[in-house]
């Protein structure tokens, strides 16, 4: 688990003068990674990754004394996000975050992010070379998984993509595709799969989506995952997602990523990419008050690039000054 504020400065000596006046700005930052980390009776409570982008920043930052910076950073480091996975032999990555996490007595959150043509030559494209390949390699994830169990994301944007318009690429067999790794996720005990649906934002017309999830797979998997590395609000994504719940026939739950949505969504051009003016979400929780919304989540890891937009660095590389203004910008 990562650190709280006062046994990371208990590392640095020079530091312990400003002790005093560093408390006052960080119990709130610190009450509110305690208080998201604790959860009620047998609700999932999701693994911290110490060794985070987010969790060096802090240190680093530490070190430098910029105290009040490493405190707002710590909003980010102490809270559970989802780990990416989209390299090739995800076996060995996988196996390790999931081990990791059933040391801690917490549960992984993870992303299977390797489709074919993946972000339709986007900011994050790449992928399996084909559909062998990706079949190859979602297996080799599900083996990864062993007995532990996780909650999967899975492929971001896969089905939006695809409906929306993805180039060349064939949609019945990137549908199949992610049928069969519903099937071979959910065939690993005590695995939750849920399979992107895109955001609010997206197709107002969410009947638009049912077709392709159904063929996706999505009857076999847990739910579906909205607003991933997007910033609509939690009311929106939860009206949203009743409404394509609804149209899915019912009784299928979803999960919503809160972590960059506290200011709702930029009006501006190129709303999506790292878009000035946000702030950090609701912290993650299965605790929602509502019973088809199974959690909020940090699906996108806070501080992490959409792309070489406004100055940002690739896609999912660290942009310490980004993460530092979502962290300044929160409400909670």
């Amino acid at each position: 688990m990562s650190q709280p504020p006062c046994r990371r400065l208990a590392r640095f000596p020079l530091l312990r003068g400003v002790l005093a006046a560093a408390l006052l700005l960080g119990a709130a930052a610190f009450g509110d990674v305690q208080a998201a980390r604790a959860e009620p009776g047998d609700t999932p409570v999701f693994w911290v990754d110490p060794d985070s982008a987010a969790a060096r920043q802090a240190d680093e930052w530490w070190q430098q004394g910029r105290i009040e910076d490493a405190l707002l950073i710590e909003r980010i480091a102490g809270r559970p996000q989802a780990v990416w996975v989209n390299d090739d032999e995800p076996g060995a990555a996988v196996r390790a975050t999931v081990e990791a996490a059933e040391r801690a007595d917490r549960t992984a959150l993870l992303v299977a992010y390797f489709i074919p043509n993946r972000d339709c030559d986007g900011y994050s494209s790449g992928g399996a070379r084909d559909a062998a390949h990706y079949r190859a390699w979602i297996d080799d994830f599900a083996a990864g998984l062993g007995t532990t169990g996780a909650h999967v994301i899975l492929e971001p944007d896969a089905v939006a993509h695809m409906v929306a318009g993805c180039g060349d690429t064939d949609a019945d067999e990137r549908y199949a595709l992610l049928a069969h790794a519903v099937e071979r996720l959910k065939s690993r005990p005590d695995t939750k799969v849920y399979l992107d649906a895109g955001n609010a934002g997206w197709f107002p017309d969410e009947s638009r989506l049912v077709a392709p999830l159904r063929s996706s797979g999505i009857d076999a998997a847990d739910g579906f995952a909205l607003n991933v590395s997007n910033f609509r609000t939690d009311e929106e994504s939860k009206d949203y997602g009743h409404r394509l719940a609804a149209a899915l026939g019912g009784g299928k739950h979803f999960v919503i990523d809160s972590s960059r949505n506290g200011n709702g969504p930029y009006t501006g051009v190129e709303a999506w990419c790292n878009p000035p003016g946000r702030a950090l979400g609701t912290p993650p929780t299965t605790v929602t008050g509502d019973a088809a919304v199974d959690a909020y989540l940090w699906i996108k890891r806070p501080g992490e690039s959409d792309g070489t937009c406004r100055g940002g660095p690739r896609a999912g590389q660290w942009w310490p000054e980004y993460a530092l203004g979502l962290a300044q910008r929160a409400r909670g």
